[in-house]
């Protein structure tokens, strides 16, 4: 009789479900592509009481000693998400000789050399495809088929949840805390959406794609990270008027052995082709010296997406088991040179509440100008929530970031406006990418 490839779980919640379902409904099929049937043994829960389907009582546990004892388990899936104690069960996982499988940005962007090295060193493998882009194939991309190219820069829509929110912003005028309230009631944000709003889930994503991209060694505290909370409905409009869109742009490059990463709020081109990546799809768009511009793109999360991921990294590793090939070797990572977030540069986008009167623009001017930054264009707008006041939109030409930071502070500090709506970096034409 063939043995089977031995699977566990921990984690049993919406993605854990849908794996559970794929290895159930298609285990024929995974059998003939790995070779031998796959088994699924034991899965680490919270509650044995609750029900849950396709699995029962006897494959439920809530020990992770007993889950990591099992004889007859060769793939440890983690599917439980947050730091702890999923970094603590990878870890003993990869040392007990067991390969893992993992869908978890956090941890691997805060941990994820380490686990790697550890992986290396008990000659076992750490696959993680399904931890930056749901169902977007990007790691193996980035690991096997992009190997030949030096990779100069990346950018990046790798969060569902605020991608949804822009794109109805976009079209319907709505303002922020609206559409919050919508993507929460159609279950794209959580009750509490900090992670997803403010950047840090696209933070955690950015610094795995770096390590992959340039060999680079970032934490997810050295990226520039800005959330979408401040924007206004009027923001939309203006960028419209301007002949852009709005998205929260992961971008990472190389400038001259320094490496630029931020997680913000961008205009972007209409025409640009992340511009049209819309509602909750994700794209990663890579820039290498042979292949050119590529672009990824697909749903970046839920159940469904996200289990084809972690599947396939399964089915890659039990192949692997049945042929009895070795893990490749690990190159280690480079702690990366990051420059600090007032060296960068962009051209801008600045909205202002002003007193209706004339001289204020030249005082702003004069106070960007003072600072090498020059004003490429300016739209003035009636401040609905105001009177005797106006809104000024003004775009810049290429100038770093702290050089406008500090002009914008004098500004305020002057009373020149009564108010400083916005600023976010423009990428394309002329803006850094």
């Amino acid at each position: 009789m063939v043995s089977p490839v031995g699977i566990s779980m921990l984690g049993s919640g919406n993605v854990g479900g849908g794996v559970v379902a794929a290895l159930n409904a298609a285990s024929n099929r995974y059998e003939r592509s790995v070779g031998r049937p796959l088994q699924l043994r034991q899965v680490l829960v919270r509650d044995l009481a609750r029900q849950r389907d396709g699995l029962t009582a006897s494959q439920l546990t809530t020990s992770f000693d007993d889950l990591i004892s099992d004889e007859g388990t060769q793939i440890v899936v983690e599917l439980m998400g947050g730091e702890e104690p999923a970094y603590e069960y990878i870890a003993r996982a990869l040392a007990s000789g067991r390969d893992v499988v993992t869908a978890n940005k956090e941890v691997m962007a805060k941990h994820g050399a380490k686990l790697l090295a550890l992986a290396a060193e008990h000659e076992v493998r750490l696959l993680y495809e399904a931890s930056v882009g749901g169902g977007i194939p990007i790691i193996s991309p980035l690991s096997r088929d992009l190997l030949a190219n030096e990779v100069s820069a990346l950018t990046a829509i790798i969060n569902g949840t605020t991608n949804f929110m822009l794109t109805a912003m976009a079209d319907g005028g709505v303002d922020y805390k609206d559409v919050l309230a919508e993507a929460q009631r159609l279950g794209y944000a959580e009750p509490d959406p900090t992670a997803d709003v403010e950047g840090f889930d696209a933070s955690y994503k950015l610094a795995i794609l770096c390590g992959l991209a340039f060999g680079l060694e970032l934490f997810p505290e050295e990226i520039e990270r800005q959330g979408i909370s401040l924007l206004a409905s009027q923001d939309f409009i203006y960028a419209a008027e301007l002949g852009y869109t709005i998205k929260l742009l992961a971008r990472a490059r190389l400038d001259d052995g320094h490496l630029i990463a931020s997680v913000c709020p961008t205009l972007i081109y209409h025409d640009e082709p992340l511009a049209k990546v819309d509602g909750v799809l994700n794209a990663v768009e890579i820039e290498g010296d042979l292949v050119g511009h590529v672009l990824f793109e697909g749903p970046g999360a839920g159940p469904t997406p996200t289990a084809s991921a972690v599947l396939a990294d399964v089915l890659a590793l039990a192949r692997d088991i049945v042929a009895d090939r070795r893990p490749l070797a690990v190159t280690p990572l480079i702690p990366a040179q990051v420059l600090p977030s007032a060296s960068h540069k962009s051209r801008f986008y600045i909205r202002l509440t002003v007193p209706d009167q004339a001289g204020v623009l030249a005082q702003i001017a004069g106070a960007l100008g003072e600072r090498g930054v020059s004003i490429a264009s300016v739209l003035q707008f009636e401040a609905d929530d105001l009177d005797d006041a106006a809104e000024l939109v003004l775009t810049t030409y290429l100038a770093e970031r702290g050089a406008v930071n500090d002009a914008l502070k004098q500004i305020e500090e002057a009373q020149f406006v009564q108010r400083i709506g916005n600023l976010m970096p423009i990428a394309g034409l002329g803006g850094a990418r």
